[in-house]
Parts: C-alpha cells; structure tokens; sequence
C-alpha cells in the first residue's frame, strides 16, 4: 500500500473505507503530490483565458486525461479528482472537469471517425471542449431548449443562441444540443459536435464573480455537415440527462475539496492567533463552529462516495445518489466556507485573499449542472420508487 497522501484534500479515513479500492487511494496518493508539485500553476494567479490551456495542456502531459480516450467509466477517480484540484484551486478543478464532461457524449455516442478525430486531443490536453446545453430561456429546463437546427441537403444549419456555457473562448469543439424536430419537449432534441471555428458561431464573454473563461454562444447560419450529427437523431435529451446525472456527484467531489481548503486554513488561523490568554480555538463558540464544519465534511465525503459506488456498481437508481450527493455537498460547502471565513474576521474579506476567493467561488457549486432545487425536485421524485424498491409499503 502507497503511503497515505499528505493531510490535505483527503481524509485518510474515508479512503480506507471498502467504497475505494486501493487504485482509488494509490491514485489519490499522486494525485496530491501532482498538485503539490504544480502549485503555482494552480494558484489562480493568472487571467482564465491563459491559464485554461495551460492548465489542460499541464493535466494531458500528467496523464489526468488519459481516460478520456478509451479508458474505463471510474466515477469514483473522477471525483476524487475534482476533489484533489478543487482544494489546489479553482480553474485546475473547472478545467479539468468541463473537459470529462465536454467529453462524455463524445464517448459514449460518437462515431469512430468523431472519436478518432477529438479524444486523443483532448486526453492529451492539446484541444479543449465544451458541453453548450443552458439557454437564457429555458434555464435548468432541458426539454425547453430553443435553438433551431435545420436539416438542409447538406447536413443542418443552426441558428439562435446558448448561455453561460464553461470554457466559452477557449473550446476547439462543443457539443451542442439542438432541436432538430417538431416534437414536443425533449422528443425534438439532437446533439450535434461544432468546432469553434465554424462560420456563424460566435462567442460574448460574460465576466463573472469567480473569474472562468464562460460566456454566451451565438449561432447565425451556422452550417454543419450531416457528420456533425452526435449519436442518433432525436437522442439528444438523454444525451444531456446521462452526462448531467454521471457529473452531478462529481459537482459535490469539488465542493469538498472547496470546504476542506477553507476549513483546514480557518483551522491553522484558529490554532495559532492568541486570544484572551489563549488561542482562538480554545473559545467554545469556535469549537463548536469547527465542530460543525467537520460533520458537514464527514458527511459530504461520504455521500459524494457512495453515489460513485453506486454509479461504478450499476445501480440504476445512481441520479438519485448524485443529485443527493451534488445537493448536500454544495449547500454544505457554502456554509463551511462561511463559517471559515468568519474564523478570518475582517481578514477573510480582504481582495484576493485565500478565504475571499474560495467565498466568490463556492457559490456557483450550487447552480452548475442543475441548481438545488433541481437537485430537490430529482430527489423527491425518486423517494417512492426508493421506499418501494425497499420493500417498504405506504
């Protein structure tokens, strides 16, 4: 067995448990001393439009990616990943996770050609995608989408608009969800892969309170070849659905790894600021608030991992454990890092700061992939399938 990963993104004592293997704890074992060895690559130091490529150039070199190109589905490694590079920081977190996602369809519904064309590139990290599904007007509603394909003599033409799509300016390709029928709600929907480089498609940036390269996408007279096409006509809602159930968890992973950053440097703070006589540590108030940080993290980490069991296991029921995971995870997170910055006083709230950072960067956690109260109806739904599935009458 490797030896146990320096005290950090891990607890030591969740990856002993059966739910990890020990390629899970020989992988979360380099994975910190990666992250350790590249620290100012991670630091958020750098705009995100740079430090983006870089960053997915420095995580193909390391071999991060590598599963993407016909390596097995392993969800607990994803997560344990988002974790490592969330607690190292911000975009080395946010770019390696858009590109698995980006990724996903392509490897689960792409041609051969479509796949020997994209995914040795991206699991080398020398191209970059994105996963453009959100409209300003259909929101969380996927089956609402509005963007226009048509289909032409030639392949399809799109025209209309996609919002608040992660690596906007940066992506080489984005797999794309359409409407490509008259259906209704999702029965029209297809997914379509568009290099960034196609005439008619163009980007707006949208600055936002953790700096991302993000923005809008706008598709004028945008021609695509039939080849273009991404998994069968009409297959795009369960296209979208299958990569947003499979990342949900992986969100909660990321908020962990936010959490655990910021409660070990409220931690360090505590321990060695004097107060009255003593420590700050030592005032109950402040015991107690630490006390509340390591139960929500106990907590998370716990959920995060049994609903990447269960998706490695097959189990059908895996959206509901990663919309219940992705839930407690990301509200908890965003308490835990209040409570750490509350440690700090007024210096948790100087600019720039470790703590301010991780306070304008939790908040999102709690949007992407399907905002909480999604995350709420998706698991109210599945609660008397579950009881049922139990054996438990009502």
């Amino acid at each position: 067995m490797p030896p146990a990963p320096s005290p950090g993104a891990f607890d030591p004592r969740i990856l002993a448990l059966p739910l990890y293997e020990e390629h899970h704890r020989e992988l979360a074992h380099r994975l910190t001393l990666w992250c350790d060895g590249h620290e100012d690559l991670l630091a958020d130091a750098e705009p995100p439009m740079t430090a983006g490529p870089r960053i997915l150039r420095a995580l193909g070199d390391g071999g991060w990616l590598a599963f993407l190109d016909g390596g097995p589905d392993d969800h607990r490694a994803l997560c344990l990943a988002r974790e490592a590079l969330a607690y190292a920081g911000d975009l080395a977190d946010y770019t390696f996770s858009i590109q698995a996602l980006a990724a996903g369809p392509l490897r689960r519904h792409g041609t051969g050609e479509q796949r020997r064309r994209y995914l040795p590139g991206l699991a080398r990290g020398e191209l970059c995608a994105a996963f453009a599904v959100s409209e300003e007007a259909a929101g969380s509603d996927v089956a609402a989408i509005g963007l226009d394909a048509r289909e032409t003599a030639t392949g399809w033409v799109l025209d209309g608009g996609k919002a608040w799509i992660a690596h906007a300016g940066i992506a080489d390709v984005y797999t794309v969800i359409a409407r490509t029928g008259p259906g209704p709600g999702a029965l029209g929907l297809s997914a379509f892969l568009v290099p960034a480089t196609t005439p008619g498609l163009r980007v707006r940036p949208v600055p936002m309170i953790a700096p991302r390269a993000l923005g809008h996408l706008v598709f004028e007279e945008c021609a695509l070849p039939g080849q273009a096409l991404l998994g069968r006509r009409g297959g795009g809602f369960p296209i979208a659905m299958e990569v947003l159930d499979r990342f949900r968890m992986t969100v909660g992973a990321a908020a962990l790894g936010f959490a655990r950053r910021a409660a070990d440097a409220a931690l360090a703070r505590a321990l060695a600021r004097p107060m009255r006589g003593g420590k700050l540590f030592d005032l109950p108030t402040v015991r107690a608030a630490f006390a509340g940080m390591e139960v929500k993290l106990d907590a998370a980490a716990l959920l995060v991992a049994r609903a990447a069991w269960e998706t490695d296991h097959g189990d059908p029921r895996y959206p509901r454990h990663s919309a219940v995971a992705k839930f407690y995870a990301t509200e908890a997170a965003q308490e835990i890092v209040d409570s750490a910055l509350q440690v700090f006083g007024a210096a948790g709230l100087v600019r720039d700061s470790l703590m301010e950072r991780l306070y304008r960067q939790i908040r999102s956690l709690r949007i992407y992939e399907g905002s909480s109260e999604v995350q709420q109806a998706v698991i109210a739904a599945a609660i008397d399938p579950y009881r049922t599935a139990r054996g438990v009458s009502s």
